[in-house]
């Protein structure tokens, strides 16, 4: 049996696309975990989802045993999501790590997320591993990138390791690397188990398997079980370690990572970030550092095409809250759209995702309205309360201060695109810090933005303005108080709810005007003239009218007295006035959507 001396924890951070699953797939060869014949591209990523986008969302742990100068050692390799939107779970499974390989493209060099995560490394105080990847292109520049690799992070010229993930070039340097720069896991097999919960998924038929990683003690799977943040109580059904499939075992060793199948039936009772222990020894045991409940960050209202799928959308999304715990939802009445679902996401990405398996899983084509984030508003009375809604906005007069939150914003990009990059962010209402150079022609840039101007294509039109070269990593700053309102759409005199939306002062006339036109375009004219306003409290902000449709009445009309034909325009204008007190605008379903979206 391997001593746990002999046991290696590591992970793998870099940035989007810069090759972490193929290098993975290399060292699940090399280390012969898995066959050669049961080999496929993106072994760790789970989800079809996940290879064609070449991203990994779901985390996905694999032991490797190797042996290095005639020893046996244990490997665990824990793949870990580099979208920003997955931050929390990236910081788990750093948690359950004492090493990390930082990838880096060598065609591309470090790039915004790469500082983020590896940042992230250094604060759980991870023996971080440099890998230049991709060095069989052609265009690879692992000079350039050893370079910014050393300015960085104060590596030295010689940590170095150059790989190839498509040819397994530099793969036994990374094993002999980890055996030999990782320590081993501290921990006492004495103490009373405590294990940390880095993720966990749904099983139809198995319930939650929750992946752990044991940090004291030792799990057997014949004792109970309790969840220490939750107090969830469990028998597991099975424990066992991953290959990277599920291998069942006897017991989970202290140092060592594994999973645990506890029949649960909701996520939510197993959260990503807490501490299993004994259920005998709850109370004396204690939780380990680093759980938060993980809250939406970004707000959008997803509707079914059409209105006799909404049971089917119902059932879907309940189903996928069952895999996805972060996923929020609550079903809404929209008056001209029907019904759907108010749905809090920790991201655009997250957003994109679940929109993209309602459609792959359980084929349901949704529209997904613009998204908005939560601001927090403190009333007069003191209370302070969270709003995702535009409907639940409070009166102005109850208000006393309004707070949105700020991200800090990285963006890494060629230094010809600084002057585009400074000019899309001042327009969003950002602040700009500092901007620090990296070699020669690359920069990185530092800003305060608002959350709300950067889920409304930001991105997109970062990389548009930089020809695709800009990279992009946000977290969460602060809350900040701003000087927000509500503006309302009124067409007839009557508000639209569902069209109104919270904005800062500064942006508000704007909108409301485009928001006005764009109505304009789409409602049909009426037979009486149809106004349409944006008003922020009782102050309209901007008005356009749609015209009224005439019916020509003195066409038949010849010759005679010019009094008849005074008459009758004068009829028609009295019957005008009647029917807009009376008569009831009809917004077609496209309008609402078009406006929403």
């Amino acid at each position: 049996m391997i001593q746990q001396k002999d046991i290696r924890n590591f992970c793998i951070i870099a940035h989007i696309d810069h090759g972490k699953s193929t290098l993975a797939d290399r060292l699940l060869e090399v280390t012969s975990t898995v066959a050669k014949r049961d080999m496929k591209d993106q072994m760790l990523d789970q989800m079809d989802l996940e290879r064609e986008r070449g991203i990994t969302i779901k985390l996905q742990p694999v032991r490797m045993q190797t042996k290095i100068d005639n020893k046996e050692y244990l490997l665990n390799l824990i793949d870990t999501p580099g979208h920003v939107d997955f931050t929390y779970e990236v910081s788990r499974s750093l948690a359950c790590c004492e090493g990390a390989l930082l990838v880096v493209d060598s065609t591309q060099g470090i790039e915004a997320q790469t500082l983020a995560n590896a940042y992230m490394a250094i604060e759980h105080n991870l023996t971080l591993i440099p890998v230049i990847n991709k060095i069989d292109l052609p265009n690879s520049d692992r000079e350039k990138t050893a370079k910014e690799l050393v300015d960085a992070f104060g590596f030295k010229m010689e940590d170095m390791i150059y790989a190839s993930g498509k040819t397994g070039e530099g793969m036994e340097d990374i094993l002999r690397a980890v055996v030999n720069r990782v320590p081993a896991p501290t921990g006492k097999k004495e103490d009373p188990l405590q294990a940390l919960v880095f993720d966990s998924v749904f099983d139809a038929h198995k319930g939650v398997i929750t992946y752990i990683r044991v940090f004291n003690g030792r799990l057997s799977g014949k004792e109970k079980l309790s969840f220490k943040a939750t107090g969830t109580e469990i028998e597991p059904i099975e424990i066992g370690y991953f290959n990277p499939k599920l291998v069942k075992s006897s017991s989970i060793e202290c140092g060592e990572v594994g999973y645990i199948m506890t029949g649960l039936r909701d996520v939510s009772k197993a959260r990503v970030g807490d501490t299993v222990v004994l259920q005998k020894m709850r109370e004396q045991t204690s939780g380990l550092p680093g759980y938060k409940q993980v809250k939406p960050m970004v707000y959008a209202t997803l509707f079914t095409t059409s209105g006799d799928d909404y049971p089917e959308l119902r059932e879907a999304m309940e189903k996928l809250k069952l895999s996805d715990s972060a996923l929020e939802f609550e079903p809404v009445n929209i008056p001209g759209v029907g019904f759907g679902f108010r749905t809090g996401f920790l991201g655009l990405l997250h957003m994109e995702i679940v929109s993209e398996r309602l459609y792959r899983e359980y084929d349901l084509s949704v529209i997904v309205t613009t998204p908005t984030v939560a601001y927090e508003v403190v009333l007069s009375s003191g209370e302070r309360k969270i709003v995702s809604n535009p409907a639940e906005y409070p009166d102005p007069s109850r208000i006393a201060s309004t707070l949105e939150p700020w991200m800090r914003v990285d963006v890494i990009v060629p230094s010809a695109y600084i002057g585009s990059v400074l000019e899309i962010v001042s327009s969003r209402r950002g602040i700009s810090k500092n901007i620090k150079y990296m070699g020669e022609d690359r920069v990185e840039m530092h800003f305060e933005m608002p959350l709300y101007n950067i889920i409304v294509n930001f991105y997109d039109q970062l990389k548009s303005a930089t020809s695709g070269y800009a990279s992009l990593n946000y977290d969460f700053l602060e809350m900040r108080p701003e000087n927000l309102v509500k503006v309302d759409i009124l067409v007839a005199g009557e508000k639209l709810e569902p069209l109104s939306v919270i904005l800062h002062r500064t942006e508000a006339e704007s909108m409301g005007r485009e928001m006005i036109l764009r109505l304009k375009e789409l409602i049909p004219r009426h037979q009486f003239e149809v106004t349409l306003q944006a008003s922020i409290g009782g102050k309209i902000i901007a008005r356009e009218s749609i015209s009224a449709l005439r019916k020509d009445v003195t066409g038949y009309l010849y010759g005679g007295d010019v009094t008849r034909k005074m008459k009758l325009l004068k009829k028609q204008k009295l019957g005008k006035k009647k029917m807009k007190k009376i008569g009831k605008v009809d917004i077609p379903q496209e309008a609402f959507l078009a406006v929403l979206k």
